[in-house]
């Protein structure tokens, strides 16, 4: 069976009863791992949690949790919490977050960001295997630190957020996979030669890292009404510098101008107006199921070895993720 994971999306309007319901429908119909992001409103290992009690397979994972809202010692120590209520189940997903949200929300200056994830990550991974950490760094100074008995026994994999060639190629030096947002068609094997390169560098084997990537995906439905929320999206993403210079240097330089100047002058409506076809067919995946398979494959086969069915709201927000999740089901 194709290997495929969901993403359920962080809006108040899924009920922590809804994300153990659609986790359950998940599991029955075979997808790998369960995602939940983190950029607001509730936290997602909260989320995860409430899925695992009701689950016995899926993998859980978190999409992504951001490094600079937690210590590392408070990140082992909520990876450690998630191992033992999934029984081994937990995948951590860490990425660095945007200057904006993090100084803006998190109240936390964004300095150094590779450095304070290279940090994070070496010291979780000390802590989940046991050890007693001590580090001196940049970002953080530890003096034996160690979770005692409540280390996990089984390991914690660790997967990194990453948009460009810098991150694509730390997830290759550190990391067991890494997790890809809007997951351009055209780019995905530009990002996987990344990955590779980072894991060369490392002495690494390439193919111990696992390439991961949320598609958004609207199996059915309105097209018409599917398209307007795409482009919408799109068009919010495209006012976090991160991601606008994302979607150009994937090659989409002439919507971003366009958006941008739309979004300076506070005009979303024709923002959302500059996302092409083009753009939003490399972005997303809009059609029938049959349809959407297929293009989740051609994205399997330029090498994203996990996709990551992101489903999209039209309408009842629950209702759309039950409906993608079963149309795009891997034994589907």
């Amino acid at each position: 069976m194709a290997r495929y994971g969901v993403r359920f999306e962080n809006d108040p309007s899924l009920t922590p009863l809804d994300l153990q319901e659609l986790g359950v429908l998940a599991e029955e119909l075979g997808y790998e791992t369960v995602w939940a992001p983190e950029g607001g409103g509730r936290d997602s290992l909260t989320a995860l949690a409430a899925i695992a009690l009701r689950t016995e397979r899926v993998r859980l994972g978190t999409g992504i949790l951001p490094i600079y809202a937690r210590t590392a010692t408070n990140t082992a120590m909520g990876a450690a919490g998630m191992a033992a209520v999934s029984g081994g189940r937990f995948i951590l997903g860490l990425g660095v977050g945007h200057r904006p949200t993090v100084e803006g929300r998190d109240g936390v200056p964004f300095r150094q960001p590779i450095a304070r994830l290279m940090e994070t990550i070496s010291i979780v991974r000390g802590l989940l295997s046991g050890e007693t950490v001590s580090a001196e760094g940049r970002h953080f100074n530890i003096a034996s630190a160690s979770l005692g008995g409540a280390a996990p026994k089984e390991r914690v994999p660790i997967y990194i957020a990453a948009l460009g060639p810098q991150m694509l190629e730390l997830a290759g030096e550190m990391a067991d996979g890494v997790l890809m947002n809007w997951t351009a068609e055209s780019f995905i094997r530009e990002a996987v030669e990344h990955v590779k390169h980072g894991a060369e560098k490392a002495g690494r084997d390439p193919s111990e890292i696992d390439i991961a990537g949320y598609v958004r995906v609207a199996a059915g439905g309105d097209e018409d009404a599917v398209r307007e929320s795409l482009r919408g999206q799109v068009a919010r993403y495209a006012s976090n510098t991160f991601y606008r210079n994302f979607f150009v240097e994937t090659g989409f330089c002439e919507e971003m101008v366009e958006a941008a100047n739309a979004l300076a002058a506070g005009d979303l409506a024709r923002a959302s107006e500059a996302i092409t076809q083009e753009m939003q067919d490399q972005l997303a995946v809009v059609g029938t199921p049959e349809e959407c398979r297929a293009a989740l494959e051609r994205r399997r086969a330029a090498g994203l070895q996990l996709p990551v069915v992101a489903p999209f709201a039209i309408g009842d927000n629950k209702e759309s993720h039950r409906q993608t999740i079963t149309a795009m089901a891997p034994g589907g």
